[in-house]
């Protein structure tokens, strides 16, 4: 007998209790929400059905209290299915129609990326569309539409005629067929939009059972850390002294590098044609490796041949940072006088002997650059480093790492979902493993032209058996944990849904790779050392995520535009910053968003570091050797290489979200999130740019790309959505300190907007922070560190003496620089770290003080204001 106190009699007692109204029907033609029609001329083989009768919460994995929160919730949602005359492997079919009516969604605009996409009517819904959010103002109201997974099938959205919403249902292989859904998608109505996205995949958790909320799951170290990733300094030319250099110049700077991820150009991979016992030659920029597949689950010789202590010592190896931009720009020129041929052989040009020739002397410029290397294989004092036998490496490399630079707690690599680029190369590894021709969906059709996507349809992938997964991800990872390797950033993820048709589909196919990585990754990294990359569709994120807690919401930071608008180096980072924000509205649900590194020297870095200090995520750069904007990363970053992040993630404001702030001309981009004592709003222009349905790419659009006006509430933070700050949305008045305008406000809730007009490619950060009165006069409410973009974040702790008799302000701040508070009167005396000090106040009520870093109580400052 269940004991009465049992979390299943708690559950059933829910389940028992639940006698409200369900909001929604299908009945003569038509979807109606509360009463009210939403969606008309529902086709007759639509159905609709309550989540209560299709999902059994006693049969889910969540947590007690998830199971309870959804089933209190369950009669806002509930299940669309529909039927077919024949089976088939996909289905297309309408789900009604609708017009007049703001949307927002998010479609895939290539196989692994998505972005924001708004409308008035099904018909301009876009291919892929991963959800759909309308706006029903005549119920105070939004109502969400997710395609997700029956069976072997998976679905999305896709416009259609005269305003029609149609889901497209595929299952990957013509072995896998149905013709009846019972809950292909899933509908939810709530009154506010950030509530309509927790219990809408809080929903669709429970009753999939494939996957964990990112409450659910603890996040990585490096969430809250700096680092660096190799990308953009060495494309495929990453070798161990080029790396060491890297960190070497942080150090040398004053910064404490906390993590590193060597991407891609560490693996042994070659292709089909090579000796299948040596690595490819010579590889520099992408797209060269993607053909490519993994012979051996160790190093490429790159790395495998460092010899430890090869950077200590009299002996100790030197580098010339200009060589890997002297590379990448000879493998530029080879790259262009490719194009060129091929440019004029499809304009019927017959003699291209000269094109030839120029390639030919390139390639071998670059191959004698190569030459002339230096190694690391073997020059090192062996008895002046401690270098044993045998110590050679990645292992090596990283001790090597790690006992020069102290602060280094992670090191990462790349590698892609099936090996390489091209997966694993059949016969060169203990595992069953065949070269699979690539089959893309039809879903696919209206995403941009990709050259990664051409590059592996054309060679195929190296799929290893989905019966092997799990030794598969163990035999790479293993290894890499006993090399010193705490964590890997996994890319190309979505190539799966190619190669599913003798697999059982790219549901079975997907589930048996996720639960290969999931135990690898709890068996070699601790269970949360991953970054998922090139993962944005619903495949990854129902069926992918019950271990991986963090990955990607943008697609690649571009630092210029490879379809070579000059303009693009501009307008590309306003794009980015739109994926990253409505992006996170729902992955955010399911992973820590992770915003991706960028360059501290590009021209719009400080546009890319303002919305990093508050995306609430980890902050890491991709810098050329010897391209570092060290003032810059001073603002963004602490010495001991921690950041003043903020306590979630990032999510545009309510009056963002059906808006198009790329290139309406009138809308910026707004962002809301909380420090530990205050709000945060970024106001971003990301005007110039946008997708062309027509063109199937994004292009600029430069009458947009101007100054854009808006406004900032204190009303824009959600602060209900957090139990820690909901006392601090009550507050009567606030201090608001813009950062780059360096002015402080008095609001209240009552107060006019605050209006502000942003230049292209720039931004404002807005921190609210409650005013406290402190005995019969003083008002008080500490900003943080101006010299720190997140000013609010620096705050640590707070603690008020509001008696009459003895008025104070306790803070704890971390880091060093200028500390500003808001001050109606001056402090009677002022004590920093038990000394007296002499802060300045200043009329206007700006209270600053310099705060030193003092290493030895890392960074922290305590600071006690009497009033």
């Amino acid at each position: 007998m269940t004991p009465p106190n049992s979390p299943v009699n708690s559950i059933t007692n829910v389940l028992r209790s639940d006698c409200l109204e369900e909001c929604f029907d299908v009945c003569n033609g038509k979807l109606s929400v509360n009463g009210f029609p939403l969606l008309h001329d529902v086709p007759s083989n639509v159905t609709f059905r309550p989540f209560s009768s299709v999902c059994n919460a006693l049969e889910s994995d969540a947590p007690v209290h998830l199971v309870q929160r959804v089933q209190a919730q369950s009669h806002r949602g509930g299940f669309l299915g529909f039927t077919s005359d024949e089976p088939a492997d996909s289905l297309l079919n309408s789900l009604g129609r609708f017009t007049d009516r703001k949307f927002l969604s998010i479609f895939r605009f290539k196989t692994w990326w998505s972005t924001q996409w708004v409308g008035t009517s099904g018909s301009d819904l876009q291919m892929e569309t991963q959800w759909v959010v309308l706006n029903v103002p005549e119920l105070k109201s939004y109502v969400m539409i997710i395609p997700i997974i029956e069976g072997g099938f998976r679905s999305a959205l896709r416009p259609g005629k005269d305003g029609h919403v149609m889901i497209f249902a595929e299952s990957g292989s013509s072995q896998v067929k149905s013709c009846f859904f019972n809950s292909i998608a899933y509908v939810h109505v709530s009154e506010n939009p950030f509530n309509l996205m927790k219990e809408a995949f809080s929903a669709v958790r429970v009753h999939l059972n494939t996957f964990k909320l990112l409450e659910e799951k603890s996040l990585p170290f490096v969430v809250d850390k700096f680092g660096w990733c190799t990308w953009d300094a060495f494309y495929l030319t990453v070798e161990p002294a080029g790396v060491w250099q890297g960190v070497k110049e942080f150090a040398d700077a004053g910064f404490d590098l906390r993590f590193l991820i060597i991407d891609d150009g560490w693996q042994s991979v070659n292709n089909d044609t090579d000796d299948p016992n040596r690595d490819a030659k010579n590889l520099v920029l992408g797209g060269e490796q993607m053909t490519a597949r993994l012979y051996r689950f160790e190093e490429g010789e790159k790395f495998r041949k460092y010899k430890g202590g090869s950077f200590f010592g009299p002996n100790a190896l030197s580098f010339d940072p200009r060589k890997p931009k002297m590379l990448i720009t000879k493998a530029i020129e080879v790259e262009h006088a490719v194009k060129a041929r091929d440019k004029a052989l499809q304009s019927g040009a017959t003699d291209v002997f000269e094109i030839e020739c120029k390639i030919n002397r390139l390639k071998q410029e670059l191959d004698d650059m190569f030459k002339g290397e230096g190694s690391c294989f073997s020059n090192g004092n062996d008895e002046s480093c401690g270098c044993k036998a045998g110590d050679y490496g990645m292992k090596a490399f990283t001790n090597d790492l790690r006992a020069r630079f102290k602060g280094l707690d992670d090191i990462w690599v790349w590698h892609a979902l099936c090996g390489a680029w091209g997966g694993v190369r059949p016969g060169a590894t203990h595992l069953d493993c065949k070269v699979v021709p690539c089959n893309v969906s039809p879903g696919l059709d209206g995403t941009m032209p990709d050259l990664a996507v051409d590059k592996i349809v054309e060679g195929g992938i190296g799929l290893v058996h989905p019966s092997q997964a799990d030794d598969f991800y163990d035999s790479m990872h293993s290894h890499l944990a006993k090399s010193g390797i705490t964590g890997v950033k996994i890319d190309v993820i979505h190539t799966l849904e190619y190669v599913s048709e003798e697999y059982g589909g790219r549901v079975n196919l997907a589930k048996a790779y996720y639960n290969g990585l999931s135990k690898s990754l709890l068996k070699n990294f601790k269970g949360t050392g991953i970054i998922s990359s090139m993962q944005q569709c619903n495949d990854f994120f129902f069926l992918g995520t019950k271990q991986i807690s963090m990955g990607r919401v943008g697609d690649d930071f571009w630092f210029q535009d490879p379809n070579g608008d000059p303009n693009g180096v501009f307008w590309l980072q306003g794009v980015h910053m739109i994926h990253c924000a409505y992006n996170s509205l729902w992955m955010g649900e399911i992973i820590q968003p992770d915003w991706d590194m960028f360059q501290s020297d590009h021209v719009c870095a400080k546009y890319h570091a303002g919305s990093r200090a508050i995306c609430g995520g980890p902050v890491y750069i991709s810098d050329s050797l010897g391209g570092h904007d060290f003032d810059l990363i001073k603002k963004l970053v602490y010495p001991d290489g921690t950041i003043p992040k903020c306590r979630r993630f990032a999510l545009p404001t309510r009056d963002c979200l059906f808006a198009n702030p790329l290139f309406d001309n009138k809308s910026l981009l707004k962002l809301w999130n909380f420090n530990k004592y205050g709000g945060v709003i970024g106001a971003f222009n990301c005007q110039g740019a946008g997708w062309d349905g027509n063109l199937r790419r994004i292009i600029g659009y430069p009458q947009c790309y101007k100054p854009i006006s808006g406004s900032v509430h204190v009303t824009d933070i959600e602060w209900d959505q957090s139990k820690e700050a909901v006392a601090m949305g009550e507050a009567e008045e606030y201090v608001v300190y813009l950062d780059q305008a360096e002015t402080l406000l008095l609001v209240t809730p009552e107060s006019d907007p605050i209006q502000v007009t942003i230049q292209p490619s720039t931004f404002e950060i807005f921190t609210f922070v409650p005013l406290k009165s402190l005995g019969p006069s003083a008002k008080f409410a500490p900003i943080g560190l101006t010299n720190m973009f997140n000013s609010g974040g620096t705050i640590q702790e707070v603690d008020y003496n509001e008696a009459e008799a003895a008025p104070a302000a306790w803070i704890k701040i971390k880091g060093g620089g200028n500390f500003l508070a808001y001050s109606n009167v001056a402090p009677k005396t002022c004590y920093v770290n038990g000394a007296e000090a002499a802060p300045v106040w200043s009329s206007d009520g700006k209270l600053k003080l310099d705060l030193p870093w003092i290493e030895e109580a890392e960074g922290i400052s305590d600071v006690n204001f009497v009033f």
